[in-house]
């Protein structure tokens, strides 16, 4: 069974702005019964596939379901909203619909913050890092075991095929980078190729080159900017 490869962050966003705008009623497709927060939901893993769907341990809400609950019939039901412990488990049982979609809103929004300040400070660190110490980070294939995101190591950014950024191309006698491996090179066939994909806030502060006694590496693409004013781009484009 295919793993959910999409990312916690945009799935959140979109959840809370499909919730503001009302989207539960102006979508519901069985208008005779409630409507159910994320089960009845666009960012449903299993929203169009009802007759075969996957299993909810592959979905990637699973990581906010506490460990004692991800076996439950429906895991994300019971994920936590605040201190007191609320869940959807729990206000379906006691709370009304109001009260329901302001505790998922407020939860949705405090959780967006904290994931985007953490990659913001995710970014931060590794620009300040290559900056600072000339520390060097190899690039992640695109193509691989695990699911397909950044080259950048640090950055958790999954890749979509319309979500910008840029690509890259490498093949093994290659010290350049975006273009094709030299014709001298064919005999070693298209498997030798690798691919790379910088995400588009990424792609805007560092690129991929590719070293001999290494492999490919993140550069900054202006390493003469003092920390600070890379930080700042990397904010800007955050």
């Amino acid at each position: 069974m295919k793993k959910d490869e999409r990312d916690l962050l945009d799935v959140l966003i979109f959840e809370l702005e499909f919730l503001e705008k009302g989207g539960y009623n102006r979508w519901a497709r069985e208008p005779w019964r409630p409507q159910f927060i994320f089960e009845d939901s666009p960012t449903c893993m299993n929203r169009n596939s009802k007759d075969q769907p996957a299993p909810c341990s592959e979905c990637v809400l699973m990581q906010l379901v506490p460990p004692a609950f991800r076996q439950a019939k429906i895991p994300c039901r019971h994920i936590p909203f605040n201190s007191d412990g609320e869940t959807l488990d729990s206000l379906y049982r006691w709370g009304d619909e109001q009260q329901t979609g302001e505790t998922v809103q407020t939860w949705l929004r405090a959780i967006i913050a904290r994931l985007e300040e953490e990659r913001g400070a995710f970014r931060g660190d590794a620009s300040k890092r290559l900056a600072s110490s000339g520390e060097r980070l190899k690039g992640i294939p695109l193509y691989r075991k695990l699911y397909p995101k950044c080259a950048n190591p640090i950055c958790p950014t999954a890749f979509h095929w319309f979500g910008g950024g840029k690509f890259f191309r490498f093949g093994p006698a290659q010290v350049s980078t975006g273009g094709s491996a030299p014709a001298s090179d064919s005999s070693k066939g298209p498997q030798q190729v690798k691919h790379f994909w910088l995400c588009e806030r990424c792609s805007c502060i560092f690129t991929l080159v590719y070293e001999e006694q290494f492999g490919v590496e993140l550069k900054l693409l202006r390493p003469e900017l003092p920390i600070t004013e890379a930080e700042k781009m990397l904010t800007t484009h955050n």
